[in-house]
């Protein structure tokens, strides 16, 4: 997983809910090319903030799903529900002007891990 761009942590677990950190498409230090391939690498690095946290997609509880196109939601929403299969955490999808070292999409998320 790449190393967070600024004064952050990846993920932080505060009693049984572990919060990640908006992530971008970020592999081997840099920003890969176009939305689909943003959206995958996306959600490969949340899967792996999850998985270093103990869980994983289907303890998640919330997400929040950043994009610079809102035009782009229909792609997005595809390639997120490929990741989630059934499981259905509450969301929300939101347009914004810029995000960090350019990327297209951002996705934080809420993980329930009860200890």
């Amino acid at each position: 997983m790449a190393a967070p761009v600024a004064h952050y942590s990846k993920w932080y677990r505060a009693g049984d809910f572990v919060f990640v950190s908006g992530q971008i498409g970020l592999r081997d230090g840099a920003l890969v090319e176009g939305v689909e391939a943003q959206a995958r690498e996306v959600l490969a690095n949340v899967a792996e903030a999850l998985a270093e946290a103990g869980g994983g997609f289907d303890d998640v509880v919330k997400c929040l799903v950043f994009m610079t196109d809102i035009g782009n939601f229909s792609l997005i929403n595809s390639i997120y529900a490929e990741a989630f299969g059934e499981h259905r955490p509450a969301r929300s999808a939101i347009g914004v002007a810029a995000l960090p070292l350019g990327a297209e999409v951002e996705i934080e998320a809420i993980a329930f891990l009860p200890e």
